[in-house]
């Protein structure tokens, strides 16, 4: 069941704060130990930035967007769907464009997540499809955007914390590959997403959530640097890893993700290729408004 709380359109089940307060973008030292002043390229959760260099090369910055396209955006309602892999920084860069977007944001993985807890909590096997699948549609989950940081609800409860462990994590990269399991959790996306003011991030919604999405974006990165995101985030969290473990970790979650026989993660043939190994939070974005604008100035 979806849990119909968002605050200020109905209908969606989603709630995004209604007052957000403003935040200026400052130069933070970033887990690999960059001193003050210099500003961080693309980590988890962090703050939009501007450029970054890469070998003296600065990037193209990523622009402004003017505030009546936005407003155009805005009142156009589209499905935008961001696919890729673990650690390519779908959940920063979604959640940003949601915000710049005003749209809604949903965090397909956490889905997954919650069910893995629910799951973990009940003693139901991650291979026992015939119980997780009635589960799966018994589950009452939600999503507060309060600016940078999303929390997530199951049953009313704030498991934001508690799916992110790596633990769960596998246990969710193991319940996706039941056939029942995505099927219930599909119809609960589509019926979140179905009004359109949405941005969509997870490994089939290009593909199989909404094959028909107005724009749909696959991001991805090299696999060193998506595994010293994924290391540095839980470093930050204070969860206790070692850099080998969460090296193997990201890579069998790729293989899963890839091998799976139901919705396997691939790009869409209609979907704009990003790589983000490089690039800000801010560029990304940038470049995916720029994406939109066009789409939309074609259609109109």
């Amino acid at each position: 069941m979806v849990h119909p709380v968002r605050k200020g359109r109905v209908g969606v089940g989603m709630v995004k704060a209604s007052k957000r307060k403003t935040r200026t973008p400052s130069a933070t030292p970033s887990p690999s130990g960059e001193g003050r002043g210099r500003k961080r390229r693309f980590l988890p959760h962090a703050q939009d930035t501007d450029s970054t260099q890469v070998q003296g090369q600065p990037l193209p910055t990523a622009g402004k967007v003017s505030k009546p396209r936005l407003s155009s955006l805005r009142a156009e309602r589209l499905t935008i769907a961001i696919d890729g892999p673990s650690g390519a920084g779908k959940s920063t860069v979604a959640r940003c464009l949601a915000r710049r977007l005003g749209y809604v944001y949903i965090d397909t993985g956490a889905m997954y997540r919650s069910l893995a807890l629910r799951a973990q909590e009940r003693g139901i096997s991650p291979e026992d499809e015939l119980a997780l699948s009635p589960l799966a549609l018994s589950l009452r989950i939600h999503f507060i955007t309060e600016g940078e940081q999303t929390h997530v609800f199951c049953e009313g409860e704030d498991i934001t914390e508690a799916i992110r462990t790596p633990e769960i994590s596998r246990l969710a990269s193991s319940i996706s590959k039941q056939k029942g399991v995505r099927q219930a959790l599909v119809q609960m996306q589509r019926e979140m997403g179905k009004k359109g003011g949405v941005v969509l991030e997870g490994r089939d919604i290009g593909t199989v959530v909404f094959p028909n999405a107005d724009v749909k974006f696959y991001l991805d990165a090299d696999s060193h640097e998506r595994i010293r995101r994924r290391y540095s985030e839980m470093v930050e969290k204070g969860v206790k890893v070692n850099f080998k473990e969460t090296q193997e970790e990201l890579l069998q979650r790729d293989h899963n993700d890839t091998h799976r026989v139901h919705s396997p993660l691939k790009k869409a043939t209609d979907a704009v290729f990003i790589d983000s190994t490089h690039r800000t939070v801010e560029e990304v974005v940038g470049e995916m408004i720029r994406v939109i604008e066009e789409r939309f100035k074609s259609d109109e």
